[in-house]
């Protein structure tokens, strides 16, 4: 009996730790390319290089922290073409394309840089532009690595791209706050979830093994 509860001590340990490492499944900070289909966004098909939208196409751009296409956020707000170019006349040999800049919140922004407010731009381009000609020619400076993703629209992020992260990383905290944090946290170590979920595991197992002697006595 007492090695059965040990063994399931053991078990219990292995998924709580898996638990933990699900918890910080990493994740990667970009910028996601979305187009608008009647009131609702879709995961682009293509990288805004080769896309090339029709006049009085809605495309979007959202900077976020995540897993995959499966679990990317969202661009935020309205999104109306109408709206969006209202004060851009359409021009002869000319298209319109309205683009949704979101560039995220602070928690998913690099450690020392704020997120611009979101915007929304009308871009006017020659017919055959593409995505990434109108995002250029009305959010520049973009920045680009060298297998073409991007990186930065308006200048934002100053550095990094596409890196990994922990899922659910918060801004590096500073003043008040950082002399406050655990140093658990600062350093990465066990968080109070995992610490908590063990010691229950440990108490079970102990009152387990504590039965199974008194039941032999």
């Amino acid at each position: 009996m007492i090695r059965r509860a040990l063994a399931v001590l053991v078990a219990a340990l292995v998924l709580t730790a898996g638990a933990a490492q699900a918890a910080q499944a990493a994740g990667y900070r970009y910028w996601s390319f979305w187009e608008r289909d009647g009131g609702s966004w879709s995961y682009a098909s293509v990288g805004p290089s080769l896309s090339r939208p029709d006049d009085g196409a809605v495309q979007g751009f959202r900077f976020a922290v995540s897993e995959d296409s499966q679990d990317a956020t969202r661009p935020r707000g309205a999104a109306e073409f109408s709206v969006i170019c209202a004060r851009t006349p359409a021009q002869e040999g000319r298209k319109r394309v309205a683009l949704v800049l979101d560039f995220g919140t602070a928690a998913d922004a690099p450690s020392g840089e704020t997120p611009p407010v979101r915007r929304t731009v009308c871009a006017r381009v020659d017919p055959d532009a593409t995505t990434a000609d109108a995002l250029a020619a009305v959010a520049g400076p973009l920045r680009y690595d060298s297998n073409a993703l991007l990186c930065a629209i308006d200048g934002y992020p100053r550095k990094g791209c596409g890196e990994q992260v922990a899922q659910g990383e918060k801004p590096a905290a500073t003043g008040s706050a950082a002399a406050a944090a655990p140093e658990d946290d600062a350093e990465g170590g066990p968080s109070v979830g995992l610490v908590a979920g063990v010691a229950a595991v440990v108490v079970l197992a102990g009152a387990a093994v504590w039965q199974a002697r008194r039941r032999r006595g």
